[in-house]
């Protein structure tokens, strides 16, 4: 079993990063393999909704410049995601914002069913909403959301600051955990017979008609 780490964060060995470590450490002491990738501090271009990804069916998106199809691709070998962010403006980085809707655009069939959680680091407030914002990537994808003792967000300028956040690295180890119950839950699960839930043909509508 692997989980794909995320972070969102320009700083490549920030706060974020080290919240996402004690997640991963704690997954690696439960047998499971991780990978942590940072999406860098180059500008990521957001998603214009051309269409290119469905009509090209090969589940990629059609600019191929940036991380987007890696991360695509590393999700499809992986079993569960965790995407972190620092807070900005009360909102998720942009980077991270504009990845995760090329991602789940172009890319979403690599993610449905796959056990998912965010982690929100910030200095003081807006970690809330932009937890808020993560989840419903996950929750449009029928991705199971994985929890923790508190809401998954640790306090910091630093990463020695976020180190002396007693509360929010607790809230991250036991996130790790539970990841790795629920990964071993849903093999359990396959190695017993049990299906995946079926899926209905999308039915969609306006609210005009």
């Amino acid at each position: 079993m692997k989980v794909l780490l995320i972070n969102g964060s320009p700083k490549a060995k920030g706060c974020t990063y080290t919240a996402l470590t004690v997640v991963a450490e704690e997954l690696q002491r439960q047998d499971v393999e991780t990978e942590i990738v940072q999406v860098g501090n180059a500008p990521i271009q957001g998603c214009i909704g051309c269409g290119g990804c469905a009509k090209s069916g090969k589940g990629l998106c059609v600019f191929e410049n940036g991380p987007v199809n890696q991360i695509i691709q590393k999700a499809a070998e992986s079993d569960g995601i965790v995407v972190g962010t620092p807070v900005h403006y009360a909102a998720a980085s942009g980077a991270i914002t504009s990845l995760m809707d090329r991602v789940c655009y172009a890319g979403g069939k690599n993610l449905i069913l796959k056990p998912a959680a965010c982690i929100a680091s910030c200095r003081r407030g807006g970690a809330s909403a932009t937890l808020d914002q993560l989840a419903k990537y996950f929750t449009i994808l029928n991705m199971p959301q994985v929890a923790s003792n508190y809401w998954n967000m640790v306090h910091g300028n630093t990463p020695d600051e976020v180190m002396q956040d007693e509360e929010g690295i607790q809230t991250m180890r036991q996130l790790g955990r539970n990841m790795a119950w629920l990964l071993k839950s849903i093999q359990a699960g396959k190695d017993a017979g049990i299906p995946a839930p079926e899926f209905e043909p999308k039915i969609r509508t306006n609210y005009i008609r």
